[in-house]
């Protein structure tokens, strides 16, 4: 008999050990293991090995409905299933069940949400927003740097708060960038900003330092820079910018993507550099960038 409980347990360990998933990921593949668990003690499920496809159904339309709680989106029930496939993909590959009968279940359709994106020229405007010139305040310098990174190479606002200067003053234009699971990719970083980069360090960083942190973008007590932080200075860069939509870190993220792929990037060159594991998370770009040459030929073509 393979009781659920024990082999979930061990599986979160190897996640955890073995693939090396981030605290985060942990904590929200634990919560979904805790509620599927749950559901099969519900249903009277003392072994893994008796669970059936149409069993793992029941439990996908009991979320959906709500049956033990509040009901679940699409979207959070299609993460649930995914948790509950992982599972049974692992009790298969450890020998303690003979079948994955997860594996055909299908997650319930979802509506496609194409991210939130910014023009090229609202780009330039929220960054041209922050002052860099001679009464620009050492809080400014950094927060330059801040965005001009953030655009410049598509990463997530911890990976960019996660840099060392050692990281950017020796990387010869690609910088080396450590994302989800701890796994590394190499981004290119344009001259902007490097430049920005540059004023940071002589005008600014040393005027945060206190000589006890690495990291490039220091607060003003002189440790690493949150990602509270950072947000709140998109925040206050999109007000001065006038841009009224919700700004946040990923929209800058989504926009580099949006403008690599209307500028002719291969989708897989984009999916090696925001560092998605699968390029369908990339190819959702390619949904909004076809979307916009529709837009373009409905306002442009005498019988659209």
């Amino acid at each position: 008999m393979t009781a659920p409980r024990s082999i979930a347990t061990t599986w979160l360990n190897h996640l955890a050990v073995e693939r090396g998933l981030s605290a985060n990921t942990l904590s929200n593949y634990r919560r979904d293991v805790e509620r599927y668990l749950a559901w099969l003690d519900d249903a009277g499920f003392d072994d893994l090995g008796e669970v059936a496809a149409t069993d793992i159904e029941a439990y996908v339309a009991d979320l959906r409905r709500g049956t033990h709680g509040r009901p679940l989106a699409a979207s959070s029930v299609g993460r649930a299933l995914v948790v509950a496939r992982g599972l049974h993909k692992f009790a298969v590959h450890e020998g303690a069940v003979p079948v994955d009968v997860a594996a055909e279940v299908s997650p319930p359709a979802t509506g496609r949400h194409l991210p939130d994106t910014l023009s090229v020229d609202q780009v330039a405007g929220l960054i041209d927003a922050v002052p860099t010139g001679e009464f620009a305040t050492p809080v400014d310098l950094r927060d330059r740097a801040l965005l001009e990174l953030l655009y410049g190479t598509g990463a997530r606002i911890s990976e960019v708060t996660g840099l060392a200067v050692d990281d950017v003053t020796d990387c010869d234009g690609i910088l080396k960038i450590t994302g989800k699971g701890d796994k590394q990719r190499l981004v290119p970083v344009g001259s902007k900003a490097l430049e920005a980069v540059d004023d940071y360090l002589m005008r600014a960083r040393p005027v945060f330092s206190k000589g006890k942190s690495h990291a490039l973008l220091l607060n003003t007590r002189g440790g690493a820079l949150s990602r509270q932080s950072a947000w709140a200075a998109l925040k206050t860069a999109a007000t001065r910018a006038g841009l009224t939509a919700d700004i946040s870190p990923h929209t800058l993220r989504h926009s580099y993507a949006t403008h690599l792929l209307e500028g002719g990037a291969d989708v897989r060159v984009v999916q090696e550099l925001l560092g998605h594991s699968s390029v369908t998370t990339t190819q959702i770009y390619t949904h909004i960038t076809a979307e916009n040459l529709r837009q373009v030929w409905r306002e442009a073509h005498p019988r659209a």
